[in-house]
């Protein structure tokens, strides 16, 4: 089998080695175009090896057999999907399951994608309505930690390089633990008990059970299992606490504790919502602020509309909803950074893309990376533009691959207000800088990352 520990943790592939090991198929291409397995075990695992990550792997396929593709991952046929126009006839809009979650789930080992169309109907309004009553009921909380961040970089001098990575890391660890879960992460010390869980479990669900090497390694299978208890029991803890009671703060847990969910569906899905929303969020702001240390005219108008907007006065939940450019300005990080390259769905029945028969149970990827650079679709794909969102038909192009309205995560609309307000506190204040002469290479995972750590500078406005 093949030595995974070279390549970056990817959750999706985990995923797909899940799925396929639960539904085995015949080799049988169904005329779809692409390429033949390189090794009768594992297929095309050495391509995408090679290729750097599954994104990179998609990229290249795409650019040689055209928008629908095919590809071998062990002994079992792979579909890719890589422009919207073929994307528009494989989304099922009634589909209300989020591929992140159930991803995840599987990963943990949890009990996943069993519910029928109602019952999910049901947890994404659940979902739906703990962020919203989640995020205005600790608007000032997360200001507070905004402001906290911004009088931290105010004391630098200008010259200091400033690690985004790691700041934007615990700010998102700080917000959303306390958001999600309530005040006992008002101190630091379980804020960074938290992280270090969290970066057990995150690391290991992706090249741990892939690879195989998490149950080879009692070491490693012990942490994980210990990291993973410990975050649970957290949680259970704090799901015993919320239930039966009214706090003056809303937290996420809250929703999920006064729906008509078992306890195991309550821990399950606040696990879930605090991983990603953590990560998620984390990379949208780093992202987010990385573009606009290269953009100088965008931070600009996106000062201008700040100052527009607020003036003099304090930033409040209803002025934030009037920053339309910012939100463009998040919508173009997520596109041009490529926040999530990659999604899932199983072909539930038979299916035809374009001449081509989808046969059932087959995996198919939407190549969300290649689709958000396809210059078909995003006129200049590579220039960071957000202007690009003030035409209607490109941001419902947008809301059909998932990163707005409707089909949006809980977790991405979670980030997107996490980052409005702390882009309005950093930008009313300071110029965001660049480090001369820094390369920031990418890494693609579920969630795009860098491969190292990202420095800028910031300078007083006044």
């Amino acid at each position: 089998m093949l030595d995974f520990a070279i390549f970056a943790v990817t959750f999706l592939l985990a995923l797909v080695a899940a799925v396929l090991y639960l539904y085995p198929a015949s080799r049988q291409a169904a005329g779809i175009p692409g390429i033949t397995p390189t090794e009768e075990k594992d297929g095309n695992l050495p391509d995408i090896v090679n290729s750097g990550s599954l994104h990179e792997f998609l990229v290249n396929l795409h650019e040689r057999y055209g928008p629908v593709v095919s590809f071998w991952f062990g002994r079992r046929l792979v579909v890719s999907l890589g422009t919207v126009e073929v994307l528009k006839q494989h989304i099922n809009p009634n589909k209300t399951s989020d591929p992140f979650e159930t991803m995840l789930k599987s990963l943990l080992r949890y009990q996943s994608g069993g519910a029928n169309m109602s019952e999910n109907h049901m947890r994404k309004k659940l979902y739906e309505s703990g962020v919203t009553h989640s995020l205005q009921s600790n608007f000032a909380l997360l200001l507070k930690l905004s402001e906290e961040l911004l009088d931290k970089w105010l004391s630098y001098p200008e010259s200091q390089h400033v690690p985004l990575c790691q700041h934007m890391l615990g700010f998102a660890m700080k917000s959303v633990t306390q958001m999600v879960m309530g005040s006992t992460f008002e101190d630091d010390q379980e804020v960074i008990h938290f992280q270090k869980n969290h970066g057990t479990v995150w690391s290991e669900i992706g090249k741990g059970f892939l690879d195989g090497s998490l149950d080879k390694s009692t070491t490693r299978k012990k942490q994980y299992e210990d990291a993973l208890m410990q975050l649970e029991s957290i949680l259970k803890k704090i799901i015993k606490e919320r239930k039966g009671k009214n706090f003056s703060q809303h937290i996420f847990i809250d929703s999920l504790v006064q729906g008509n969910l078992n306890d195991q569906q309550i821990l399950e899905d606040s696990m879930i919502f605090s991983l990603a929303s953590c990560i998620i969020t984390a990379k949208l702001c780093t992202w987010a602020i990385c573009f606009l240390t290269t953009s100088e005219e965008v931070q600009k108008k996106l000062y201008e509309e700040i100052d527009h907007v607020f003036g003099k006065d304090p930033i409040t939940p209803e002025k934030i909803e009037q920053l339309r450019y910012c939100r463009h300005v998040l919508c173009e990080t997520v596109r041009t950074a490529k926040l999530t390259p990659v999604s899932a769905r199983l072909q539930d029945i038979e299916g035809k893309i374009d001449k081509f028969i989808i046969p059932r149970e087959t995996l198919v990827l939407y190549a969300l990376g290649v689709i958000l650079q396809d210059p078909s679709t995003w006129p200049s794909p590579h220039k960071f533009d957000p202007d690009r969102f003030d035409d209607e038909s490109m941001m419902k192009t947008f809301s059909l691959l998932g990163f707005s309205g409707m089909q949006e995560c809980p977790e991405l609309r979670f980030a997107y207000m996490v980052a409005t307000v702390l882009l309005s506190v950093l930008v009313r204040r300071l110029h965001l800088l660049s480090v001369e002469g820094q390369l920031i290479e990418t890494k693609y995972e579920l969630v795009t990352s860098s491969k190292e750590e990202t420095w800028i500078t910031v300078s007083k406005r006044y």
